[in-house]
């Protein structure tokens, strides 16, 4: 049976370290990775029978692979295989391998994490939610950001852009009597989206309450034009609507804070679930390519497998 040696002891990858420890100065912690890095690299090597110089680049590819399999993440399998790269390019520069093997190799992608959507009733729950602890124009000016969030799918920057009044300098405004709101989205693109019925009584009512608060509060200040007003008369920053959001979401009672982009996942989420209309979906968010919208497919589908789940007599296995 043949010796195994101490990968550590290679005297290759203790030449190494010593050069980044002394001679490229890296910190302690650093070199600590690096020699991890290059213990699993030794490993590898020596369950193939190879040497550190005789790698090549398909064997990266097949180590890059296994630790995928493995259950490694994307970002993990990235930092080991940075760490065998520079190895390989000191080995290079040495002049102990004509090239490197692993230059050319990435990490394997990770799959993009579905978006945060809430459920139908949480969603209705948070729209239908009514703070007393707030004063009335505050609650009325959040109850409204609240419906066109949910009820349009606007992202926080099209909600915080809206005038009051719509002029050509403006970035958008809502069309009470059409019940359309108008916004500048994403890469200069304007687009129209339906504003329902809840989000206009909601709108109606905060307007009112603004036109109040600017009449008794904001005299000298009668050029305001944005929809949605902070308390010093300025228009409202996309911070603010996080921290409200945040804060209503709990009194609400919610079990995870709610922040603008949810509230517009959640508006596609919904509205696919129920017209299966991906293209409408698309037009409603303003994406420019369909395949960012296909996300909600996903999502759609995980709603399904729940609601199969919960319902069908096949789905769970009873226990005897």
């Amino acid at each position: 049976m043949d010796k195994v040696i101490d990968p550590i002891k290679d005297p290759l990858v203790e030449r190494y370290l010593e050069h980044v420890r002394v001679e490229k100065r890296l910190a302690a912690r650093t070199v600590t990775l690096y020699s991890l890095d290059l213990l699993k690299l030794c490993e590898l090597t020596q369950a193939l029978q190879l040497e550190l110089v005789q790698v090549q680049n398909q064997h990266i590819r097949r180590w890059a692979a296994q630790m995928h399999a493995q259950g490694r993440s994307s970002r993990g399998i990235a930092l080991i295989l940075s760490g065998w790269r520079g190895f390989y390019a000191w080995l290079g520069r040495e002049g102990m391998v004509s090239s490197n093997p692993v230059q050319d190799v990435k990490a394997p992608k990770s799959a993009k994490p579905l978006p945060k959507a809430m459920s139908v009733d949480d969603a209705i729950h948070f729209a239908n939610y009514q703070s007393e602890s707030d004063t009335p124009w505050l609650e009325l000016r959040d109850s409204a950001m609240v419906e066109l969030l949910y009820g349009s799918g606007l992202r926080v920057g099209e909600l915080i852009g809206l005038d009051a009044i719509g002029t050509a300098q403006s970035l958008g405004w809502v069309d009470m009597n059409a019940a359309e709101v108008h916004v500048l989205g994403k890469g200069g693109k304007r687009r129209t989206v339906p504003v329902g019925s809840k989000a206009l009584q909601a709108l109606e009512l905060w307007v009112r309450a603004r036109a109040d608060i600017i009449t008794q509060t904001l005299v000298a200040n009668t050029s305001i034009n944005a929809l949605f007003l902070g308390k010093n008369g300025s228009r409202l920053s996309a911070a603010s609507v996080w921290q409200r959001l945040k804060r209503r979401s709990l009194l609400a009672g919610l079990a995870m804070p709610v922040h603008p982009h949810m509230l517009r996942h959640s508006f596609a989420s919904h509205v696919l679930q129920s017209s299966s209309d991906l293209r409408a979906v698309q037009e409603f968010l303003g994406h420019a390519n369909i395949t960012t919208t296909q996300v909600y497919t996903r999502l759609d589908f995980q709603h399904l497998a729940k609601a199969y789940d919960a319902a069908h007599p096949r789905a769970k296995i009873k226990k005897p």
